[in-house]
């Protein structure tokens, strides 16, 4: 900011920082008057400068300000007042403000203490709540501190009970709120009071707590007395409470009221007069257990705290005191009583019962009365209740045991006053360890409650032994294999021998043959039925059960066996215990041996034949296929056949056909895949060893070695089928061959030539074929001169569909070909419009194709038939040039004449390209005719011929598109080409020199378009020279001045000027239209006629006319 920028009337407020600008970031900025006069007043305006050529909105912005008059008034009478603690304040603000605006006033008392920052005791916002600080906000929630407003500008801060914390200077702070117009609050104006100086008295609050007691060892049923002295100033006045504890647990609490209040646990002493606490006066507190017993032993203390009451008669905490704990130490009545243990047996059977006694004796007379409990301490230490008797005489079992208690499985009992006796029924393991037999006696106390005298325990051990310890079972038998209806037994031997209450249940169990899984079969149950298993159906009427009086063995007895019994049996043996609640658990379970019974069948005599044949056919015809059994090992034997298939390229045969016992047909995979279903014929002869295969329309892909896998089946004791045997018969080699290929195409040789867009027929005859019903490929190709390779022209597909080859493409035969089949295997395939680079060998190849006897087509043969070069010429040439101008003289500076004249054309279609020539003889050569001096060129004719000694310069060409050539440089300027005819054209030399002395010729190229349209040149011919002689005129005064440029510009172009300027003077405006004609004019008075200036040769002292050429280029 540039302080020096302001308007005058602001400056000094500007340069003392009472006005500035603060920019708040790069397009933000405000505006600072910290001191506002009422002339402030008005409307401000903000604006910034475009720096752009274009303006993109608004650069300035305004706003209105309105300066309200301060008149806010804060007064309060400065004084200071000297209190006690507890003593109230009442201090008094005037608040008053005249402002015409609607705003709302805030109104806070604040004390302030030494350098330290204000603190806010109580304040009225703008909205009218009040608000403390931390420091009061408790206080003021009491109503120990309030602000009241007395009449319209009066505000009372009233503090009933002052703490020395208080202390300060307290003075009150107004402010006058505004709402803006977008609805905030802004704080116009603050004022602030004169305050008023408080000095806080504060009084003695210390006090001092001790705990006392008689003594410290007592004996259960004695009394003790606790008491709590206070000790303190002016306690009448204070509040205290108490509280007693007992090992850090609250006994009673007792507030300023003096009502103690109990714990649940020491209400029913208090209610029962065991224990009182009171207060005995304003500073001793009394806690007294009138009958102690042995828990009560352990640490006492009691905590004071210092309470003071509020305005609303609530209580605050201050200060707490404890003194230090006072432990007493409470001893129990001695006993004199002894305990012994006895049990029926020390190592017992699971499941065998339990008896135990317990007897108490004395030393004298009994004093009271005993509780006793029975425990069991197992092998791991863990001591559980059995059961217990209490001194009234009531049996309780313990958690675990409470249920078998309900069922009479533990029972306990006091047979005389001094014997207890504990019974534990149907035993199991885990009712072995440590029996232990816990006696507590209890005597009456003075008050009437029961107390422990003395407590004794003795124990014995019981070892129980488990029924599964030894349990083993195994699986016996004399016969492990038998044929086909013998019988065979199986015994199941139990181990050890159990009484008649330990049932054991036993189940056999089996796996046929070839499974993986037992199932059961017959279950002798513990309560000794039979169970049969759920696919045991086919052993019920041929097994019978047994199990021994003796013993828990079982024995199992199967008669009329077959396979359905061969397989591997084995005994399951499960120990059972009946437990108290008359259920059933299962102890243990054992497994025997496996015991494997073999089930043999009959042996077989199945024969069947091994004899190899071979059997070739022509496909279409039926393949025969015999398999014959020649033995069998029954007359009521069934035979399931299989007939296979090998094929040189497979590991194994592939299954065709199968037939089984019951005569029925499956096809296998080889016949879904091959399609032979429809083609499958079986049949089984009177004779029954016989059966035949008959693969009726035979393929090429039926060839290879077939046999026959032949089963011989019986009905096995259950009724049911069984494989007894198997054998393979021998291999029947069947080849199937496809037709003898006939296939024969015509192998004549030909040549053909032809002119250029004339037609090509190339023939393609069959001979013969192998079927009339097969279908041809018949395809053309053409070997290329240099070519290798040869390139398919076109073909034919058996669908009778024409196609383009890849030569086609390229020599554009497409559109050219045509085929045509005037008769049964002749093709004729014609090229239309031939060119030369059509020429080549060509050849047609044709592919027989015949139907499989599934209807599949596919290639026998294919030949290639005889080849046909054929070779398109371009037509003769007819090419002859003559020249019409024979030799000829002319004179120095005259013109002359080349003409070349063509007699004859090869082609009325033909172009030409024309080409005149200078003939000059080289150097150390033959010369010729005197002159010949100036650029000479050497040429050749071709390798291995002669150096010719004449070399050629070329003067001016033109091509076969009318394009010309450049000009020679000799010449340049001085040709001019004229066509007379189609078949003469002429070249004029103009200004001739003695240097154009010589001999010309003139070369005629002709050229043809080809069928595709293209220019190629046919031939070419040049005419015979003709000599040209320039005559030399000898050198005059004329010659030397038209032959030097220089003089005669001197002599006949500078003075001209010259006089002309003088002429043009005097006579300005007599031939000012004379000379306006003459510079429309060309040299010499001629009009321009050409747009490109001519060369033009001119001397106005010569005799010759001036001489005009136009080369080739020079006519638009």
């Amino acid at each position: 900011m540039d302080s020096s920028f302001p308007y005058a009337i602001y400056t000094q407020r500007v340069r003392s920082g009472k006005i500035y600008v603060e920019r708040v970031q790069g397009n933000s900025a405000l505006l600072h008057i910290t001191d506002l006069q009422a002339r402030d007043t008005g409307e401000y305006e903000c604006h910034t400068p475009n720096t752009e050529k274009q303006y993109f909105g608004s650069y300035s912005a305004k706003m209105n300000l309105v300066v309200i008059p301060d008149s806010l008034q804060t007064t309060a009478v400065p004084q200071t007042l000297h209190k006690v603690e507890q003593d109230p304040l009442e201090l008094t603000c005037e608040v008053a403000t005249e402002t015409f605006q609607h705003s709302h006033l805030s109104v806070a008392w604040l004390r302030q203490r030494g350098g330290e920052k204000p603190v806010e005791v109580i304040s009225l916002s703008r909205d009218f709540v009040l608000h403390s600080s931390s420091e009061y906000g408790q206080r003021q929630s009491l109503g120990e501190v309030r602000l009241d407003k007395l009449g319209s500008t009066t505000f009372r801060l009233t503090v009933f009970h002052l703490q020395p914390s208080d202390q300060g200077e307290f003075y009150c702070e107004a402010a006058e709120w505004i709402q803006d117009p977008d609805g905030s609050w802004y704080a116009i104006t603050r004022k602030r009071s004169e305050g008023t100086v408080v000095n806080v008295q504060p009084t003695d609050k210390e006090f001092t707590v001790r705990l006392e007691t008689e003594k410290r060892l007592y004996t259960v049923g004695e009394p003790v007395e606790f008491r709590c002295i206070l000790e303190a100033q002016n306690i009448p006045d204070r509040y205290f409470a108490v509280s007693w504890a007992f090992n850090s647990s609250l006994i009673a609490s007792m507030g300023p009221n003096a009502v103690p209040v109990l714990n649940s646990e020491f209400t029913h002493r208090e209610a029962r007069g065991q224990l009182k606490v009171a207060k005995e006066s304003d500073s001793v507190f009394v806690l007294k257990i009138y009958h102690l017993r042995q828990e009560d032993g352990g640490k006492y203390n009691c905590r004071v705290t210092e309470r003071e009451k509020t305005v609303t008669g609530e209580f605050i905490d201050k200060e707490s005191k404890r003194p230090k704990n006072i432990p007493i130490i409470v001893l129990p009545i001695k006993s004199s009583i002894s305990v012994e243990v006895a049990s029926n047996a020390s190592i017992i059977l699971e499941g065998e019962n339990l008896h135990f006694s317990c007897s108490v004796r004395t030393a004298g007379r009994p004093q009271g009365r005993f509780s006793v409990i029975w425990q069991l301490v197992d092998r791991q230490n863990r001591r559980s209740n059995i059961m217990w008797l209490d001194r009234d005489g009531t049996v309780q079992p313990g958690a675990s045991y409470w249920e078998r208690s309900s069922f009479g499985g533990v029972q306990m009992e006091q047979v005389q006053p001094n014997s207890f006796s504990l019974g534990i029924f149907n035993s199991r393991k885990e009712d072995e360890g440590q029996y232990e037999c816990h006696v507590t006696e209890w005597v009456r106390a003075v008050d009437g409650e029961w107390q422990i005298v003395g407590e004794r325990r003795a124990s014995t051990p019981v070892s129980i032994t488990a029924l599964e310890t030894g349990f083993a079972v195994t699986a016996i038998s004399r016969t492990p294999g038998v044929t086909y209806s013998d019988s065979f037994d199986l015994q199941c031997i139990i181990k050890p021998h159990y009484p008649a209450r330990v049932p054991v249940s036993v189940t056999w169990r089996f796996q046929p043959v070839g499974t993986v899984e037992f199932h059961d079969l017959v279950t002798f149950t513990r309560d000794g039925g039979v169970q049969w298993g759920d696919r045991s159906s086919s052993f019920r009427t041929r097994t019978a059960i047994e199990k021994a009086e003796s013993s828990n063995n079982v024995r199992l007895s199967i008669s009329r066996a077959s396979d359905t019994e061969a397989g591997k049996y084995q005994c399951v043996a499960e120990l059972w215990r009946r437990n108290y609640n008359n259920t059933w658990t299962r102890l243990a379970e054992r497994t025997s041996n496996l015991l494997e019974i073999r089930v043999l069948q009959p042996v077989t005599k199945l024969q069947v034949s091994k004899s190899k044949r071979t059997l070739t056919l022509v496909e279409d015809r039926p393949i025969q296929l015999n398999c014959s059994v020649k033995s069998q090992t029954s007359q009521n034997s069934h035979f399931a056949v299989l007939w296979y298939v090998h094929k040189p390229s497979d590991a194994d045969g592939k299954l065709i056909l199968k037939t089984t016992h019951n005569a029925a047909f499956e096809y296998g995979t080889y016949a879904e895949e091959e399609g032979l279903r429809a083609r499958l014929q079986f049949e089984r002869h009177v004779s029954g060893g016989l059966f035949s295969l008959t693969v009726q329309r035979a393929e090429v892909s039926d060839s290879g070695s077939y046999y026959c896998h032949v089963e011989e089946w019986l009905l096995s004791p259950n009724y049911a089928w069984y494989k007894l045997a198997e054998e393979v018969s021998g291999r029947t080699e069947v080849t199937v061959k496809q037709p003898d290929s006939r296939l024969k195409l015509s192998q004549a040789q030909g040549n053909l030539s032809v002119l250029e867009t004339q037609q090509v027929q190339l023939e393609c005859v069959v001979v013969n074929r192998t079927r009339v019903a097969s279908q041809l490929v018949v395809e053309w190709f053409v070997w290329k001169p240099n070519h290798p390779e040869r390139e398919t022209v076109a073909r034919l597909s058996r669908e009778a569909t024409f196609h383009y080859g890849e030569q086609a493409a390229k020599n554009n035969l497409e559109g050219r070909l045509h085929l045509e089949s005037p008769s049964s295997g002749v093709y004729r395939l014609f090229i239309q419009n031939v060119a030369v680079q059509d020429s080549g060998t060509y050849s047609c190849r044709v592919e027989e194709w015949l139907p499989s006897p599934s209807g599949v087509w596919y290639k026998r043969a294919e030949d290639t038939a005889g080849q046909t070069a054929v070779t398109v010429m371009r037509p003769d040439a007819a090419l002859q040039v003559d020249t019409v101008v024979p030799n000829a003289t002319v004179s120095e500076k005259a013109a002359f004449q080349l003409d070349c004249s063509i007699v004859s054309r090869s082609s009325q279609d033909s172009r030409f390209a024309v080409a005149w020539y200078s003939l000059r003889t080289k150097a150390g050569g033959k010369r010729g005719s005197p002159g010949l001096e100036e650029q000479e060129e050497e040429g050749e004719e071709g390798e291995g011929e002669e150096e010719d000694p004449m070399e050629r310069m070329a003067l001016l060409s033109v091509g076969p598109d009318a394009v010309f050539g450049p000009e020679g440089s000799p010449w340049e300027g001085r040709l001019r080409f004229q066509r007379l005819s189609p078949l003469l054209y002429r070249l004029t030399v103009l200004q001739a020199s003695p240097r154009d002395t010589g001999n010309y010729s003139c070369r005629v190229e002709e050229w043809l378009p080809s069928p595709q349209k293209e220019w190629y040149r046919l031939t070419e011919e040049e005419s015979a020279p003709i000599g040209i002689r320039v005559l030399d005129t000898s050198s005059t005064l004329q010659s030397i001045i038209c032959s030097n440029d220089a003089l005669f510009y001197f002599i006949f172009f500078y003075p001209f000027p010259i006089f002309g300027i003088l002429i043009i003077t005097i006579l300005l405006v007599r031939f000012k239209s004379r000379n306006s004609s003459k510079n429309s004019d060309g040299k010499n008075g001629v009009p321009l006629l050409w747009i490109k200036e001519p060369h033009l040769n001119y001397s106005p002292t010569c005799l010759e006319p001036p001489v005009l050429s136009i080369h080739p280029g020079a006519i638009d």
